[in-house]
């Protein structure tokens, strides 16, 4: 079940994830500029818009950005910590995949449908891995990632993601997802959770829903915070089924399942933290 607070329950910015001890957010946050960079894709990037970030720079011509200038990120805009291991990319201009994706340039009449069409990628997987929304329109002259259609199969790319799957998974600990698979995410406590695409993503605890939104590389991402300073991130969902501020109960549907644009599976990303330390997510509360 969930409940929808409004305005009572207020969550301070600086401490809006505290999923890892070393998050950086948004304020004071500097960015430097480099070839591709526009403001369209920075702001996208850092969850800012292109106005306020023209305005806090003094930018008054977009075209005008130059390779090396420090634009300075607005303030109360949130990042999330690095948690997946980046798999190395050198698309090519012309839109080689060499890696798990490759960059494309949007031409005029292009839309999202006929790119995902035309690269033999789904819909869904195009909008997940650049965080586009449902209604999200494309463009000319905009750069986006198309994903590599067989990064999933590809044995370099999927090490570069995870550690070998944990055998065998115990029926006892409840997951978001039903667990076909359970993967220890490289370089974190994290980990992917297999399921089915469009199933529900449930929540594991009670609590507050202090984020729900596209996020860059992870889909749609809601992170829930609960009693006693815990934190779970819930990453690559399709759809949100839940919004800032939202209260939710155990089991509560956050989403739907989408594709993680990393593996190019139906992998949820689950990460955990307590008071700003990671937690093994096998070990986390469910309460």
């Amino acid at each position: 079940m969930i409940y929808r607070r409004g305005n009572r329950y207020v969550i301070l910015l600086t401490a809006l994830f505290g999923l890892l001890s070393n998050v950086i957010y948004a304020q004071n946050k500097v960015h430097v500029v480099v070839k591709g960079d526009t403001i369209f894709s920075i702001s996208r990037s850092y969850g800012v818009s292109q106005e306020d970030l023209m305005r806090q720079n003094g930018i008054s011509d977009p075209s005008k950005l130059l390779v090396g200038m420090r634009l300075s990120i607005p303030s109360g805009a949130g990042d999330l910590p690095a948690v997946a291991a980046a798999v190395p990319v050198t698309a090519s201009p012309g839109g080689t995949y060499a890696g798990a994706y490759a960059e494309y340039t949007v031409a005029a009449n292009d839309t999202l449908y006929s790119i995902a069409r035309t690269r033999g990628v789904t819909l869904q997987a195009l909008r997940d891995i650049n965080g586009f929304s449902r209604d999200y329109v494309l463009k000319a002259g905009e750069k986006i990632k198309i994903p590599n259609p067989a990064a999933a199969a590809n044995s370099t790319v999927q090490s570069a993601i995870a550690r070998p799957p944990l055998k065998p998974i115990d029926p006892s600990i409840r997951w978001p997802v039903t667990a076909k698979e359970i993967l220890y995410m490289s370089g974190n406590k994290g980990v992917l959770v297999t399921g089915e695409i469009s199933e529900s993503v449930k929540s594991l605890t009670r609590g507050t829903v202090v984020y729900a939104s596209p996020w860059r590389g992870y889909g749609n991402v809601a992170v829930v915070e609960s009693d006693g300073g815990y934190r779970y991130l819930y990453g690559a969902c399709g759809t949100l089924s839940v919004r800032k501020g939202d209260s939710v109960e155990p089991g509560a549907e956050l989403g739907k399942l989408g594709i993680y644009p990393a593996s190019g599976k139906p992998d949820l990303v689950l990460i955990v933290s307590h008071d700003g330390s990671p937690v093994d997510p096998v070990k986390a509360p469910r309460f």
